[in-house]
This record gives structure tokens, sequence and C-alpha cells, in this order.
């Protein structure tokens, strides 16, 4: 249970989400995400250690380059039946 919360604990931040969001598109470092945020690489960087503890992105490393990605096929899945989902509500629900 306890994973289970932390993992929509670190989804419900903007921030993070827009970075997996990100991330289901294509592997980006730091740099990139950095760029998409309009954010600082140290905030940046706090919010990907945020998810990676969550299981939640995973990093490669290619010289002194660091970039991140999905941690796997489940978290794919999660994020985008969130969004349809979010997509999808009656007419009494707003986005």
């Amino acid at each position: 249970m306890n994973e289970l919360l932390a993992i929509y604990k670190a989804i419900s931040d903007k921030t993070r989400f827009k970075i997996l969001w990100f991330l289901i598109q294509h592997e980006l470092c730091v740099c990139d995400l950095c760029y998409l945020l309009e954010m600082n690489k140290s905030a940046v960087s706090h919010q990907l250690k945020y998810l990676r503890q969550a299981n939640l992105v995973k990093k490669r490393k290619e010289g002194r380059v660091v970039f991140y990605s999905i941690a796997d096929q489940h978290v794919k899945d999660i994020i985008t039946i969130s969004l349809q989902h979010a997509q999808e509500g009656g007419p009494d629900h707003e986005i």
C-alpha cells in the first residue's frame, strides 16, 4: 500500500507529471528537461531524484551526460490512462 501511495504522491506534482509526460515521448537529458520546463538544472535534478526514488524513471549515463527515461511500460500506462480518464470526465467534470 505504501509503495502505491508513493507513486500517486510522486505524480500528483505538476512538474513531476510534466517530466513523466516528456519522458514518455523521448529519453531526455537534464538539459533538455530544463529547456522544456523552463527551470534550472538544480530544480529539475531534484524532481528527477524524487521520481527515481519512486521507481518511475531510470537513468543511463553516456560519457558525462545522464539520460532519463520512463522506468517501464507500467509507468507509461498509468500516465496515459490517467490522462484519458481526466479527459473523459462527465458534464459536471472540469479538468
